[in-house]
């Protein structure tokens, strides 16, 4: 029956989670003719979408308007409506807490409303990344509490998120071309599970368990973590060796085989790449394991803010200027180059250590119109940081400018011409021609 509704379009989708996971995901299976029932606690999230406006900029505005003009996607703060869809996607947050354990409350929240919906023939398949053993141990007890049988009378799969953040109009990867692997608690769960999201791409790779599925999306963030810090600890080292990191990972990625260039910066940021090894080392604990390399690539992450904050603290005393009340100027908030996702970002961190240490703050982002940091062990009290335009008079008022991210979208040549000490720590500026070496980069020279 459901399998049939499948393949006849007939199914409808839900989608609890509208964020940068859940919305891509409920419009491309709208695009190709499904109904759609999205379900998200954000009131103001749910009033954009009812009047068609998209908040995310991969998920383009006309796209949701066509949707909900042709009444095949509606969206709501309440379960109800969830009862009535065949497949139900969970795409909430999963984040740590301040003692890097995993904070599934998000999920366990998500799937106990599902629970009191939760009706026969329906499949449900869980995105958030998570630790290996969260849809056998955490979401599949919930559900069961409902008396039904799943395999039998419901259904049950992990299938991780693939999203590329930022991949809109370029030729990147998105959902309709990255291929989804699927495990399912039972081998009809798998094939259901891979059935759906094969209507979205053809590229799906069925594996045995959830617990697989679950392991290998921490492996792919974990591998990246690894990689980053691996580059990290290069950069520090060529400072104090007066190397240029830059044109050292230029050269290597010259040979064809066994390379692949990771690059350094003033840390990492986003909802996967600072949290998945934290997931997979607390995991591993309870096998009396420990992740050794893991987390040591994780601390030499969560290092490269303080040695950004240090870099900027040498250059002002380079200049005869003390750190506290001067003026820095960071460009760039997002965690990643031209989105509007500050999640976890490196800026995060390197701001509340200069606020911390009186410094004076202000950003620059064009994605990002409002941030706040703090509440938490390194500020006890929330900051606002001002977003300020690119005027020169802004530029030139900062003792030090940052770029911290590097959105594609901000005059380089600009900021270099009129800032007084320019720290960039991404590399953006190595191709701008400059009067004057007022231009630093981290992990490289003048």
């Amino acid at each position: 029956m459901l399998l049939k509704k499948i393949n006849d379009q007939s199914a409808i989708i839900g989608v609890v989670g509208l964020g940068y996971v859940g919305l891509p995901i409920a419009v491309g299976f709208g695009k190709i003719g499904y109904s759609i029932i999205g379900m998200d606690l954000s009131s103001e999230k749910i009033e954009q979408l009812r009047v068609g406006h998209s908040y995310i900029p991969d998920v383009s505005t006309a796209d949701i308007n066509k949707l909900v003009q042709t009444n095949r996607f509606t969206a709501s703060m309440d379960t109800k409506p969830l009862a009535e869809a065949d497949i139900i996607f969970i795409s909430v947050p999963t984040p740590f807490d301040a003692q890097k354990s995993p904070d599934l409350t998000f999920v366990r929240s998500a799937v106990e409303n599902i629970a009191t919906i939760l009706r026969p023939r329906q499949l449900i398949i869980l995105q958030s990344t998570t630790y290996p053993g969260t849809t056998k141990e955490v979401v599949l007890p919930i559900l069961a509490q409902t008396g039904l049988t799943v395999g039998e009378d419901f259904h049950l799969a992990f299938s991780p998120e693939r999203i590329d953040p930022g991949q809109v109009g370029s030729a990147g990867f998105d959902i309709y071309n990255t291929p989804k692997v699927v495990g399912g608690m039972t081998p009809k769960c798998t094939e259901l599970a891979a059935t759906i999201l094969a209507k979205l791409t053809p590229l799906i790779h069925k594996v045995s368990s959830p617990a697989i599925a679950e392991m290998s999306k921490l492996l792919e963030n974990t591998f990246r973590s690894v990689n980053i810090a691996l580059v990290n600890e290069l950069a520090v080292l060529c400072e104090r060796m007066g190397l240029d990191v830059w044109e050292i990972i230029e050269a290597a990625k010259t040979k064809p085989y066994g390379y692949m260039p990771f690059y350094p910066g003033p840390g990492v940021g986003g909802h996967c790449i600072p949290v998945d090894p934290y997931y997979l080392s607390w995991k591993a604990r309870e096998y009396d394991f420990h992740t050794k390399f893991i987390e040591i690539a994780a601390e030499v992450n969560s290092e490269m803010p303080y040695f950004t904050v240090e870099k900027i603290t040498k250059i002002l005393n380079e200049q005869g200027k003390p750190l506290r009340k001067s003026h820095i100027l960071i460009i760039g908030v997002a965690f990643k180059r031209d989105i509007d996702d500050a999640r976890n970002s490196p800026a995060q961190r390197v701001i509340e250590l200069l606020v911390k240490a009186q410094a004076f703050v202000t950003y620059h982002d064009p994605y990002v119109k409002t941030f706040q940091v703090g509440h938490n062990v390194f500020l006890e009290k929330k900051h606002m940081i001002e977003n300020i335009p690119l005027t020169v008079e802004n530029i030139k008022s900062a003792d030090c400018t940052v770029i911290i991210t590097g959105h594609s979208n901000i005059n380089y040549q600009r900021l270099a011409n009129h800032s007084l000490i320019l720290l960039d720590t991404v590399n953006v500026t190595k191709k701008l021609y400059v009067e004057g070496e007022n231009i630093i980069r981290l992990g490289g020279s003048h």
